[in-house]
């Protein structure tokens, strides 16, 4: 059994470090926004953005992936984004409001997404699939883009990249029988799928050389 398939509890390990600090730190965005320093907000957002980069990379790097570490990505990520929409709304709640179609959709995919995975499985989904990875950059180049004025094409962009992953992860969860973390894409779901159905199959099947009575 590999490591991202073992259930264990939290670990003190340099990438869930820096998912605590993620997960803790993104309130302090609210803060900012509500003291109207929006430069400080930026920069609190890039280091945050940043930590979701580097965890990964060392978690492959160290091998120290885990169920757990994979679900306190997710919780941390959630919690950066939810506060990255509403503290940017805080500093610039007219230009976002214009945006709302845009927005919309990418929250209520994920809405949608994250609900499945309850009702499915109980779980919190935690994919981390390569569209998500993509959804990552184009956040963070869109909020750039968005927050400095610079042009809103940007973050449409990664708006409809985030409801088009938040798609993706919806039908991963539907075609998984069991919950699994780190999916890459729908082909990996779909693999994994036959898999497991392979495995029960196998499992249900009496021992060679035995004689039912």
């Amino acid at each position: 059994m590999s490591k991202i398939d073992r259930p264990a509890g939290f670990e003190w390990t340099i990438p869930n470090a820096l998912c605590a600090i993620r997960l803790a730190g993104s309130p302090a965005l609210l803060l900012l926004a509500a003291w109207q320093r929006a430069d400080w907000f930026v920069y609190w957002y890039l280091f945050l953005a940043a930590t979701d980069w580097v965890d990964g990379k060392l978690a492959i790097w160290l091998d120290q992936r885990s169920t757990f570490g994979a679900r306190l990505d997710s919780w941390a990520d959630a919690m950066l984004y939810c506060c990255l929409l509403l503290g940017g709304g805080w500093l610039l709640s007219d230009r976002l409001l214009e945006e709302w179609p845009w927005v919309a959709a990418a929250v209520g995919s994920y809405a949608v997404s994250t609900l499945a995975g309850f009702w499915k499985f109980g779980k919190w989904p935690s994919y981390h699939t390569r569209g998500a990875k993509i959804s990552w950059f184009l956040i963070t180049v869109g909020a750039l883009c968005f927050l400095l004025d610079l042009s809103r094409i940007p973050f449409r962009i990664a708006m409809v990249s985030v409801s088009l992953t938040n798609v993706e992860a919806t039908m991963i969860t539907l075609v998984l029988p069991r919950w699994h973390a780190d999916v890459l894409s729908l082909r990996v779901a779909l693999r994994l799928a036959r898999s497991d159905a392979a495995g029960e199959e196998s499992d249900s099947q009496p021992p060679s050389g035995t004689m039912g009575q």
